[in-house]
């Protein structure tokens, strides 16, 4: 769950600052919500949500 907070909280800030920017059109952003909502409710939603845990687990590992 803390993954799942934590990832929605970067990507929103990632979306504002290309929006705020202007490297991302609000209609862009509004596309890339709606195919993350229906995507969520597809049969790749697992293996999308393992993958990013796997990918979260990984960067986590790495020890500078």
């Amino acid at each position: 769950m803390s993954i799942t907070v934590s990832l929605v909280l970067l990507l929103a800030m990632v979306v504002w600052l290309l929006i705020h920017n202007g490297s991302l059109k609000p209609s862009h952003a509004v596309a890339a919500v709606l195919l993350g909502f229906y995507l969520q409710g597809s049969s790749l939603a697992p293996s999308i949500s393992r993958f990013v845990e796997s990918m979260a687990e990984t960067i986590s590992a790495i020890r500078i």
